[in-house]
């Protein structure tokens, strides 16, 4: 057996039977053109190729270098059976079918991949409304929402609905659409430019933000929309702001993003957030106990692919270091993620969330008062700033105007007994920890 196919064989046990029979199995070591350095590998589609690479690239090359002493540099190409000139032929026009049908999605932001909260019901009903009937409803149909809340996902969604249809579907980021105009005018073919972007059954643009100011791509574009839209046609586009937040878009455009439907996306609550990761670990074969989700949901904030990436990483770190996956060791991980969020949160920020939820003044909570409600708000507001922020118990016992970080640490002790006493505390602590990072993390 080569040291491909021992790699492949120490990989399949770390990873989960679906990962594997679905995709990793279908990949084959090429021992000829592989050096120390290098590992060449080939997959039977450009698709899986990508999702391979992206998903288990680090653990390939650790897993060579526990053979070999050496990391190797992972390449994933397509399949390296080389073709006779019939096949040749047969293979080219295969590929001219398949590229007219769609541009390259990720398979796995399906609907059924897809968690629906109060936050995100809206944009999921109408994305399945517009999968099931493209360009009679809904057209345009305009998501908008912050960073990684899934309007991508929904977007390639309703394109990887379309695709199993047989429908030609075009998506592309907006800086990438403005990259090949600006390409096309300098050559001089705005023939092909136009015949790529206007002959489709679907066309998405992902970040249509960035169109601010580009006043000879909106004109471009502009046209595409009309060209798209009489002919029934699906436009589908992305956002970070409603269209009449986008400063610098003419008011032509602006108008026709508003003709069909504008559905925004919200921070996802607790629940939902706890529901991603299950589901996330689900599909991935990792297993988590229900600390360490409650702890990534109440933490990481709000951007779903930042959660993900996180899981992902402590799974790798469990897997490489054969370490449990305990609530310490997901600490410990992710540790850097939480200090860069914690930056951006202030004891202003927690005193003000607690005295509104709590119904109690602010000044309250930072007085003397010793009222049995006060004493417990300025408690959860101490415990939630040394656990969000990065101040350290003598500044903490600074801002409350206590006589030392003693003070602080006795406010911390007790909220730490009722916590492991009382599990709708607990839960009333991580609802408050949402709250307060979904809060902050709309100015990031």
């Amino acid at each position: 057996m080569n040291i491909g196919k021992k790699v492949l064989q120490k990989l399949k046990n770390e990873i989960s039977n679906k990962d594997w029979n679905r995709y990793m199995k279908t990949l084959i070591y090429d021992e000829e053109a592989s050096r120390s350095n290098i590992a060449q590998f080939y997959a039977p589609n450009i698709l899986m190729a990508r999702w391979i690479k992206t998903k288990y690239q680090f653990q390939l090359a650790h897993l060579f270098e526990i053979e070999t002493n050496v990391k190797p540099k992972i390449i994933i190409s397509l399949n390296q059976k080389k073709p006779t000139n019939g096949d040749q032929k047969q293979q080219k026009n295969s590929e001219q079918r398949t590229q007219s049908k769609s541009t390259l999605l990720n398979p796995s932001f399906t609907f059924e991949s897809f968690i629906i909260g109060d936050s995100n019901q809206f944009a999921y009903t109408t994305s399945k409304s517009v999968a099931e009937k493209p360009g009679a409803i809904y057209n345009p149909l305009f998501l908008y929402g912050g960073v990684g809340l899934g309007k991508t996902h929904l977007m390639q969604a309703i394109g990887n609905h379309q695709i199993a249809l047989g429908k030609k579907v075009i998506y592309t980021t907006f800086e990438q659409f403005m990259n090949k105009f600006t390409s096309h005018l300098r050559s001089q073919t705005m023939d092909k430019f136009r015949e790529h972007f206007r002959e489709c059954d679907v066309l998405m643009i992902d970040d249509i933000q960035f169109l601010s100011g580009k006043e000879q791509t909106q004109e471009e574009f502009f046209h595409t929309f009309n060209e798209l839209h009489q002919a029934k046609k699906q436009i589908i586009i992305t956002s970070d702001r409603q269209p009449n937040k986008i400063a610098g878009l003419v008011d032509r455009l602006r108008s026709r993003f508003e003709w069909g439907l504008m559905a925004d996306i919200q921070p996802p609550g607790l629940e939902t957030k706890i529901a991603i990761i299950k589901k996330k670990c689900e599909i991935d074969g990792i297993n988590l106990n229900q600390d360490i989700i409650n702890f990534i949901a109440s933490n990481m904030g709000n951007n779903i692919r930042e959660i993900e990436g996180a899981i992902i990483k402590l799974n790798a770190y469990s897997g490489l270091m054969n370490q449990e996956l305990t609530l310490e060791f997901a600490h410990n991980v992710i540790k850097d993620q939480l200090a860069e969020k914690q930056t951006n949160i202030t004891i202003d920020d927690i005193v003000d969330l607690v005295s509104k939820e709590m119904n109690i003044k602010l000044s309250d909570i930072k007085s003397k008062k010793r009222t049995q409600t006060v004493v417990k708000a300025r408690r959860i507001a101490i415990y939630l700033a040394r656990d969000l922020t990065p101040n350290s118990m003598p500044q903490i016992a600074v801002y409350f105007g206590m006589k030392d970080h003693t003070a602080v640490s006795h406010a911390m002790k007790k909220i730490n007994e009722i916590i492991q006493t009382d599990e709708n505390f607990k839960l009333i602590l991580e609802e408050f920890s949402t709250k307060i990072n979904s809060t902050t993390s709309q100015f990031d």
